[in-house]
């Protein structure tokens, strides 16, 4: 079997039902499964709300470990409307000319050392490293803060033996609560600063509301960059023919990142809590439950997509929502396509093939679902031209 595959552990169930369930924290969850009711529920911001209780509409849960609101994540129109309107100009910022020429200092010099290392384990040593270093120009901060980031592992809130490990997260948020307090309000500084000194509906944002923006910055960008950084190496390991297709095709790139972000899905699924009596699917939700927008399954829908099972790096028709869809489509997306196209350039330059050597796939439980999101390991050998 190809190492690099994801296969579709919701095929069945969607096509039979559209819908799933699974018991979640003793909190069930009602799991969307077709693209088309992904989006049309995503966009019903009225039934299906995200202002719940902090930490319910992610899962899994993390109602026990977190009670700041992640903002704009768990907030809903029309304050929502005037968050983002805050933040988008700051998370546009990576299409800016010197912001691309960082990123790629970065990754050029990233690829350089594991061309030098020969062994390596790209989710440690290549994809926590690279995601760690590029979320120091996203949030304006010192480079050296990435050293930080990356002894903290590829998991927020997560340890090997523990899920939702309460005592990890604590290092997050003291962390948080310390570069809020030792900064000050500059409009032209780094992300805390910039907060420091915003306003929000003719108010200044409070510490709790700065920390949330943070956390979701932190939290929202890290396992999903690493997962997607590290399935497309293990894509282009067994499909060296594609780095030179796209060396000779520069101009399909884009859909090519596209097509990798489809398939591979790095988020799974998202929450939303029901605020009345409802139906999905043709199935009774009822008020205070949830659903969950399972975006990897969309990303298969077979009535939507050609050859869904397929990579397809110019598939034309790609209407993908791994960054999920409507108001709350991600803040981070630009920032994550910019890392993919970044690293795809520097591969296709730099790098002639990767030997995968072993590997340890991390495979997420979901009710009566398997899925493979990534990896814990990759070990592999990058060789260059």
């Amino acid at each position: 079997m190809k190492k690099y595959l994801s296969p579709d552990p919701f095929k069945k169930a969607r096509v039979a039902h559209g819908c799933a369930h699974m018991d979640e924290q003793n909190d069930p969850v009602t799991m969307i499964l077709r693209l088309k009711d992904v989006r049309k529920t995503a966009h019903n911001w009225k039934t299906f709300h995200s202002g719940a209780t902090p930490g319910r509409i992610v899962i899994p849960s993390e109602v026990n470990i977190r009670h700041t609101r992640q903002i704009p994540f768990e907030v809903d129109p029309p304050l929502h409307g005037s968050f983002r309107s805050l933040l988008e100009p700051w998370f546009k910022r990576p299409l800016e000319s010197a912001y691309q020429e960082k990123l790629t200092q970065q990754v050029r010099a990233l690829v350089d050392d594991v061309l030098e290392a020969g062994k390596i384990d790209v989710v440690e040593d290549f994809s926590l490293c690279l995601q760690s270093r590029a979320l120091t120009l996203l949030l304006n901060t010192h480079a050296s803060e990435a050293d930080t980031w990356i002894g903290w592992g590829t998991h927020v809130f997560r340890s090997e033996d523990d899920p939702l490990d309460g005592d990890k997260a604590a290092l997050l948020y003291d962390y948080i609560d310390e570069q809020i307090k030792a900064s000050t309000p500059d409009p032209e500084g780094n992300l805390y600063s910039v907060l420091l000194s915003a306003e929000v509906e003719g108010k200044k944002l409070t510490h709790e509301e700065i920390k949330g923006i943070i956390i979701l910055t932190f939290a929202g960008g890290r396992d999903t960059v690493i997962n997607a950084v590290t399935n497309t190496i293990s894509y282009f390991a067994e499909h060296p023919e594609s780095l030179v297709r796209l060396r000779n095709e520069p101009e399909i790139i884009g859909r090519a990142i596209e097509e990798l972000l489809r398939y591979f899905a790095p988020l799974t699924q998202m929450g939303r809590v029901v605020t009345d009596d409802t139906q999905v699917c043709e199935h009774a939700i009822k008020a205070d439950s949830r659903v969950s927008l399972c975006w990897a399954s969309a990303n298969r829908d077979e009535s939507v997509f050609e050859s869904p099972e397929e990579v397809i790096l110019d598939r034309k028709l790609n209407p993908h929502v791994s960054f999920g869809f409507s108001h709350h489509n991600c803040l981070g997306a630009t920032h994550a396509r910019q890392i993919m196209r970044v690293l795809i350039e520097t591969l296709i330059e730099k790098v002639s093939s990767i030997e995968i050597i072993d590997f340890e796939e991390n495979v997420e439980s979901l009710g009566e679902f398997e899925r493979k999101v990534g990896f814990h390991q990759l070990n592999a050998k990058f060789n260059p031209h």
